[in-house]
């Protein structure tokens, strides 16, 4: 369980918020505006009103204390810059900003911020891959070159196992889940045998994964 100081709760901090309730995590939330905190208060540990651009206030919630400081303002990029930069010099550990465009997060990245997410750029990328290929069910990037997707079991491998196709020798792909209705089997062997019907999550570099897959 971590303990994180999320401020601003718009709906994507509402949305961190659920998620991390979820999890079992403990959340202090911060925002100026009353009628948020008190839409957020169900799903959060604690919260509190206040301007988290005023470095008196931030260093009353002990910034030092949190896993995680996340800030999620939106709509005031100088307030979110504001805001990171104290955060960083009141302590935080690890502070991780949102950003609507590359130069937001050029700036927020010199001014405090370990890390920055861009939650419609990511949605974006993700939902692009995703459907523009009929093979595809899910996909997770890893870095420029390396990737996690999810894909049906080619017809060519039903009722093969993994160590008659020996895909890792052949592309470098790695086979590191099977999904059968619904269910995730992690401890995959070179005698699980494949089938329609079930998918696969393969990791590799991506191209060698478009290319094996038919992407």
């Amino acid at each position: 369980m971590k303990s994180i100081l999320l401020i601003g709760t718009n709906r994507f901090g509402m949305l961190l918020a659920k998620q991390f309730r979820q999890l079992g995590h403990q959340v202090m939330a911060v925002d100026k505006d009353e009628e948020r905190i008190n839409a957020i208060l169900p799903y959060v540990t604690d919260a509190q009103i206040g301007d988290s651009t005023n470095e008196a206030f931030l260093r009353s919630l002990g910034v030092g204390s949190y896993d995680v400081c996340l800030v999620t303002i939106g709509g005031d990029f100088q307030s979110s810059l504001e805001t990171t930069s104290l955060l960083k010099e009141l302590g935080g550990r690890l502070v991780i900003s949102r950003a609507d465009r590359e130069v937001q997060a050029k700036f927020l990245l010199r001014n405090g911020a370990d890390e920055v997410i861009n939650p419609e750029k990511q949605i974006a990328e993700w939902a692009a891959i995703r459907y523009a290929s009929d093979h595809i069910l899910d996909y997770i990037k890893l870095d420029e070159d390396h990737a996690i997707f999810e894909v049906p079991v080619p017809r060519e491998w039903d009722g093969k196992s993994i160590g008659q196709i020996d895909i890792r020798k052949k592309t470098g792909i790695n086979i590191v889940a099977v999904r059968e209705n619904g269910q995730m089997n992690l401890s995959v062997t070179p005698e699980t045998v494949l089938s329609s019907g079930k998918s696969l999550l393969v990791l590799g570099e991506r191209r060698a994964i478009q290319k094996c897959f038919r992407m």
